[in-house]
């Protein structure tokens, strides 16, 4: 081996061990670029899927994470920031946006927690409505941001203030990975589980 097929070797693995190389992931034509800087933090991408109604492919969802994490209650114990990205596959109107929402939070909300949540939900939900309907490749993100708050972005604008409180987020996306999700096998896919 000479000393330059040496050297090239030795970068090859620097780059590699450094992420250099990493490839995003593309599911159903949606790019999920793996890892992303969020708040000045670099976010692997936990795991990634497509939440389906009926035989209908309806939106591409990742999860972004510090740290991987295989449970819900170890995402949400995660530290830092995290990202919970939503690209649609379909046109969906608000109304239904809204309906989905509110039945996935319901579904994974204890009833004496539904109240302190309200005021963010109210006002992620002005905030679809305000778009009217989204398109098949139009994107939105929930962000934690530590220190800051939940934010929502929609086709790469935030929507309002942060949302202060440091549980809203989790409760968030426990319509994701809660006990009763909209769709399991996105659960298991979020949690790097998919098979």
């Amino acid at each position: 081996m000479t000393s330059g097929t040496r050297c090239l070797g030795a970068l090859l693995g620097l780059l590699l061990s450094m992420g250099a190389l990493a490839a995003p992931t593309e599911i159903a034509g949606v790019r999920l670029d793996d890892p992303i800087k969020l708040n000045g933090a670099a976010l692997q991408l936990n795991g990634a899927g497509i939440r389906y109604k009926a035989v209908f492919k309806v939106y591409v969802a990742g999860l972004y994470l510090a740290q991987k994490a295989g449970t819900p209650q170890e995402a949400y114990a995660a530290p830092g920031s995290k990202r919970l990205s939503i690209t649609l596959l379909r046109n969906i109107d608000a109304e239904t946006l809204n309906k989905s929402l509110d039945e996935a939070f319901e579904n994974n909300t204890p009833p004496d927690e539904v109240a302190m949540f309200t005021p963010g939900l109210n006002r992620i939900r002005e905030a679809l409505t305000a778009q009217k309907t989204l398109r098949a490749g139009d994107n939105f993100n929930i962000d934690w941001l530590p220190g800051t708050g939940t934010v929502l972005s929609i086709k790469g604008v935030a929507q309002g203030e942060p949302m202060k409180g440091d549980q809203l987020f989790n409760a968030l996306i426990r319509g994701w990975l809660g006990p009763r999700p909209a769709d399991l096998k996105l659960k298991d896919a979020l949690l790097g589980k998919a098979s």
